[in-house]
């Protein structure tokens, strides 16, 4: 059979060591399947030398060169490189490869060729079925003249290097998580790739020769020697600013690929569906921040694009995104159609369409599809590693995967509840029981239990051990994939407070994972409550450069710019998220907090103050603090009562507060009876919520204020130290410190002044919001303000 281009024997030829096919047959098995995949992947029929005889094929005494001179006249070249193919002395090796690699380098086409996409490839196309030596890798990447890229076919575990099969006993013990099907199709299509370029447009299917336009040569001109010295100068100037000025000669990469992938629209009949939608364009997304050439904007930041009007370039320029990924997905029975566009932002021309309708079970491996026809289209070489991280599928089983979608559908829902995080869980567990060995799955669950543990909704002992037996079958079935060690990062924190090994995980997590957003985010909330403010600062900058959108990292920025005493970049950062969210709370409640201790009371915090939502749990707070500076109790009670009228006198998560901030005006006000009631409400609650969560130092610190209003000290010295034990400042310094400040506030109203005075310079020694300014502002610390201690400790730290 001829090759598809005239000139040529064959269109492939496989080259391999006999020895690799003797065991049992893995070469032979790889060609028939080879050849299937090329009926379905080419119109015409591909012509295939493959040599399975030794003996009735080319033997040591037939003259080789000449017996193979035409054989080896193809358009296509495969290696089967194995652990013995590399040999100098080998056959194949000799006479095939190191031949080919020769021959290829003088016909009409050479070895490397620029395909279709822009990419170039090699027609040597080596398979490879184990991972070789060094020497053997030296040794071939030096006749190939560089780095060695191929499709693998390996199977690897502990101890284990041998060739994939066609249908494995345990497919997800591979660590190189290949499939041999996949791997197949891989093969085919790179086939098809490099004959496509080969074949040049044309009616028939044959080699159409190119016009050669050969230009007139212009007369010969000689140059004066003044002519020549300018030029010797200017290509002078030219090399010594290529050499050091760089920015002029390089190109801005990274930004001109800035992508966001907007919400894909569901176009099912079923709007039950919308948790595949959203998980199809989550997945191109995850596989998109694999590509280091790619600044990915968030998820979240692009979610606010879900149903909006706004044209390209002005979702462009606010998601600082030069290129906007849109699609919609409709489902019906097992068929999947996807229709998915690029669109480059800044001129809102559509630089690529794609259409797909395939059956459901091949959702993993169009996911794949898509990204990489992005890079493509962009003009983004891919690595191998990269191409393998994209290819990388969490499980085969397409009921397991839709059940693991839904549950990080529920699990994304932008506003929290734990009805939707029960369902998430719900999801998870039945994902691992429909694919019991579904690693990313598992990881999920794990930290799903953990969360309801961090979240005190269960700190029993049998939700913690759920959560160690899903951590655990992660890291068996899936320990490299990126996003298992995400979640395992979470866990950790979530379940044991051990930042030391959450850490571990994300930074695993973060080889593969480059541009990931949730990374950051949480390794900010890793070193904050350490008190690294400044490092947290850094993340979370970094942060919101990827998610511009997230009001969220600009609030947690302002804090740690509050802690800092910055506070003139935090009242902007303040801005930015408000700009964004006008309608939102913390932004103006930090500004309240910024504008109190850099500036003190007036007027424009209370202009602040009007934006707050009445209802929010700190608006009380806020408010409490500027109306009783200015001594405007009545105000400030009244602030309490609407509070209360909104969220229902029978919320007991806000009744314990408030009762203990109006009881303490009415303390302050001389009213003691109506103080004490409030007192006793509060302390009544408290009680009962330190039966039922034993370890939770917010209610022990509450609860010892209350016992030291009611002039119960033993009792409320004990609560108050049971707070810092339960969560000191060297392991949190977020909530330490506001426990060390509650335990100095409990001193004050027992009326051990010298105590409280010796927490509170504990306390200004460290960066945090407790600063001179704070401490005059705040109305519970006013029985200090005449002692003399007390003010020397302001003075001295107002300075520094």
């Amino acid at each position: 059979m001829a090759s598809l281009i005239t000139g040529y024997e064959y269109d492939i030829f496989i080259s391999y060591r006999q020895k690799d096919n003797k065991y049992d047959g893995w070469v032979t098995e790889f060609v028939d399947n080879l050849k299937k995949e090329l009926e379905a992947t080419f119109k015409d029929e591909i012509s295939v030398y493959f040599d399975i005889n030794p003996h009735d094929g080319l033997l040591e005494t037939h003259n080789v060169d000449e017996s193979l001179k035409e054989k080896l006249k193809c358009l296509v070249f495969i290696p089967v490189i194995s652990q013995t193919y590399c040999d100098p002395k080998s056959f194949a090796w000799q006479h095939e490869f190191c031949a080919f690699n020769k021959l290829v380098k003088e016909d009409q086409f050479g070895r490397d060729i620029k395909l279709t996409s822009g990419n170039v490839a090699s027609r040597i196309l080596p398979v490879k079925i184990h991972d070789l030596d060094t020497e053997d890798k030296n040794l071939l990447e030096n006749e190939l003249g560089g780095d060695l890229r191929g499709i693998e076919f390996i199977y690897k575990s502990a101890g284990v290097n041998r060739p994939l099969r066609a249908n494995e006993d345990h497919p997800h013990d591979n660590l190189n998580s290949t499939y041999y099907r996949d791997q197949i199709n891989k093969v085919a299509n790179a086939v098809k790739e490099i004959i496509t370029a080969l074949k040049k447009p044309s009616s028939g299917d044959g080699l159409t020769e190119e016009k050669v336009y050969t230009a007139k040569p212009a007369p010969p001109r000689r140059l004066n020697k003044k002519t020549i010295s300018w030029s010797l100068v200017i290509l002078a100037l030219l090399i010594l600013g290529y050499l050091f000025i760089p920015k002029l000669f390089k190109t801005t990469g990274l930004v001109e690929r800035s992508i966001a992938v907007l919400p894909f629209r569901n176009l099912s009949a079923d709007t039950a569906q919308a948790y595949f939608c959203d998980g199809i364009r989550e997945e191109i997304l995850f596989h998109l921040q694999k590509i280091d050439a790619f600044s990915v904007r968030s998820r979240t930041s692009a979610d606010h694009y879900r149903n909006t009007d706004k044209n390209s370039a002005v979702i462009g320029n606010e998601l600082n995104a030069n290129y906007l990924v849109e699609g919609s997905i409709e489902s019906e029975g097992t068929e999947l159609r996807i229709w998915v566009q690029l669109i480059d932002a800044m001129t809102d021309e559509h630089v690529w369409a794609g259409n797909y309708t395939k059956e459901k079970i091949k959702v993993f491996s169009l996911q794949s599809e898509i990204a990489q026809r992005i890079a493509s289209e962009l003009k983004v070489i891919l690595s191998p590693e990269e191409i393998k991280e994209i290819d990388r599928q969490p499980t085969e089983n397409l009921e397991a995967y839709q059940a693991y979608l839904q549950g990080r559908y529920y699990a994304g829902q932008p506003h929290f509840t734990l009805s939707n995080w029960y369902m998430a869980l719900e999801k998870y567990q039945e994902a691992v029981e429909t694919d019991t060995t579904f690693g990313l799955a598992y990881a999920e669950l794990a930290r799903a239990h953990a969360r309801l543990r961090y979240l005190r909704q269960d700190l029993s002992d049998a939700r913690l051990e759920m959560a160690d037996q899903a951590a655990k079958k992660a890291l068996q079935y899936d320990s490299e994939e990126p996003r298992v060690h995400l979640a395992l990062g979470y866990y950790y924190l979530f379940a044991y407070r051990d930042e030391k090994k959450a850490l571990e995980h994300l930074e695993i997590a973060e080889k593969g994972m480059p541009n990931d957003v949730e990374i950051l985010l949480e390794k900010a909330d890793i070193v904050l409550p350490q008190g690294k403010w400044e490092e947290a600062i850094h993340l979370l900058e970094k942060a919101s450069q990827a998610n511009p959108r997230e009001v969220s990292i600009l609030t947690h920025m302002t804090f740690c710019l509050m802690c800092t005493h910055q506070y003139e970049y935090g009242l902007e950062v303040c801005d930015r998220a408000i700009a964004l969210a006008p309608n939102g709370n913390w932004p103006y409640i930090y500004k309240v907090y910024i504008n109190f201790m850099w500036k003190g009371p007036g007027n424009e915090t209370r202009e602040i103050l009007k934006h707050i939502d009445p209802a929010h749990e700190w608006y009380n707070h806020v408010c409490y603090l500027q109306e009783t500076g200015e001594g405007n109790f009545d105000a400030a009670l009244q602030l309490l009562s609407d509070t209360t009228k909104v969220w229902g006198v029978h919320h007991k998560m806000w009744t314990a507060p408030q009762s203990m901030l109006r009881a303490f005006i009415y303390d302050y006000l001389g009213e003691t009876e109506r103080a004490r009631s409030d007192y006793l409400k509060a302390v009544e609650i408290l009680e009962e919520k330190v039966l039922e969560v034993p370890d939770d130092p917010r209610y022990h610190s509450a609860l010892g204020i209350g016992y030291a209003a009611l002039g119960e000290k033993d009792k409320a010295t004990e609560e108050g130290l049971k707070a810092t034990e339960l969560l000191p400042i060297n392991e949190d310094a977020v909530y330490g410190i506001t426990y060390l400040q509650d335990l100095a506030i409990n001193y004050i109203y027992q009326g051990e002044y010298d105590l409280a005075l010796d927490h509170i310079e504990h306390l200004l020694k460290i960066p945090s919001w407790i600063t001179p300014a704070w401490l005059d502002m705040e109305i519970r610390f006013a029985p200090l303000k005449s002692h003399p201690r007390f003010k020397e400790l302001l003075s001295e730290y107002a300075k520094s």
